[in-house]
């Protein structure tokens, strides 16, 4: 961002305060002052104190500073006033506001990255899209792949948006964008003939590169392709609605394809008092809490085999028979017999539901 515009701010503070004005960057350099020969002075040692305020104002050796709001979780600019009293923090307050204005109107004029971030927040209307891309020189009808990267539950530090962007340094055509307090999108250019598997090569990248002692940090969630600008914004929920399936669904993945969601991705949208009502159909017998947990594994071995009894015997390290056993056991007690696929069906969809309605705390 051109330090110009803070410039032009600034200097209309000359004739209104005695006070000494001006803007530093992330590096703590000065950009824009009110007083000219203040322009390149080095105060890097300010900077750590800055980000540590947290977007409040902090007083350091005689002046006033206070970052500008921004994406991530290291300040791209902050204002100062020279003082370190009431009058130096109103002053500072007055010109944060008066900067942010000026930075936000150069953002939505200029700044590809706020454009992109306008698109998938769906903060820009459709018949708007195609003239800014023209005034920013942003390709419209590229293929993009729509990547969220969300930080696993537990971990309480955020996702490093520098390990993302050395990831993908083209800054004309790849993205990476702070969202909400957690989340991190990345919007990558794809050759002509992506296909899924090259989406979910670039999705492992990103999860191994964030990995820690071996250990998963964070889930990405793939959206479907986008071939046009105007497809991002779906393609962006999707890659959020693929993390939450696949938390529910498939607990042992971190990347997570909203096209391989299957009928999870179904009953995510169904309301839960149509789920309550469904189960209590399926298993009218009894509930599905009076299976014990050496069935419910008998259950999902037998589905993981394709229905198959031997196999699935074999696997088990139990004599066939003694899985027909249970299996008519489970029939007995369901009235469902898992060896007939329509039952089968019905039983894999019920457990599906059963587990998505746990997660909503609802005990069903």
């Amino acid at each position: 961002m051109s330090g110009r515009i803070f410039q032009n701010v600034v200097l209309q503070f000359k004739d209104t305060t005695d006070r000494t004005v001006g803007v530093i960057d992330a590096e703590g350099t000065v950009i824009a002052c009110s007083e000219l020969t203040g322009i390149g002075k080095k105060w890097a040692k300010y900077v750590e104190a800055i980000d540590s305020a947290e977007g409040g104002c902090i007083a350091l050796e005689g002046k006033t500073f206070k970052a500008l709001p921004g994406w991530g979780g290291h300040f791209d600019y902050a204002v100062f006033a020279t003082g370190d009293d009431s009058v130096g923090r109103t002053v500072c307050a007055m010109a944060c506001v008066a900067l942010n204005s000026a930075k936000t109107y150069y953002e939505e004029k200029h700044d590809k990255g706020s454009f992109i971030k306008n698109i998938i927040s769906d903060n820009i209307l459709i018949s708007d899209i195609y003239m800014r891309a023209k005034e920013l020189h942003v390709a419209a009808e590229v293929p993009r792949g729509v990547f969220v990267i969300r930080p696993v539950e537990g971990r309480s530090e955020g996702i490093s948006l520098e390990v993302v962007q050395n990831l993908f340094p083209d800054r004309q055509n790849d993205f990476v964008i702070s969202v909400g307090e957690t989340d991190v999108a990345l919007i990558h250019q794809m050759p002509e003939s992506t296909t899924n598997k090259d989406l979910e090569k670039v999705a492992t990248t990103i999860e191994e590169a964030l990995r820690e002692d071996g250990e998963s940090r964070v889930f990405v969630g793939i959206g479907t392709l986008a071939l046009h600008l105007r497809d991002l914004a779906k393609s962006y929920k999707e890659a959020q609605i693929a993390i939450e399936v696949g938390k529910v669904f498939d607990t042992e993945r971190y990347v997570i394809n909203y096209e391989n969601l299957g009928i999870g991705r179904l009953i995510y949208q169904l309301p839960t008092t149509l789920c309550e009502m469904f189960l209590q159909e399926v298993f009218k017998k009894n509930p599905i809490d009076a299976l014990d947990q050496e069935t419910l594994f008998t259950i999902y071995k037998f589905f993981e085999n394709n229905l198959n009894v031997s196999e699935t015997a074999r696997k088990l390290f139990v004599h066939r028979n003694t899985l027909v056993y249970r299996l008519e056991k489970i029939k007995k007690l369901t009235g469902l017999d898992l060896r007939e696929f329509d039952d089968a069906i019905t039983f894999k969809v019920a457990l599906m539901v059963k587990k998505y309605l746990t997660s909503r705390g609802i005990d069903a």
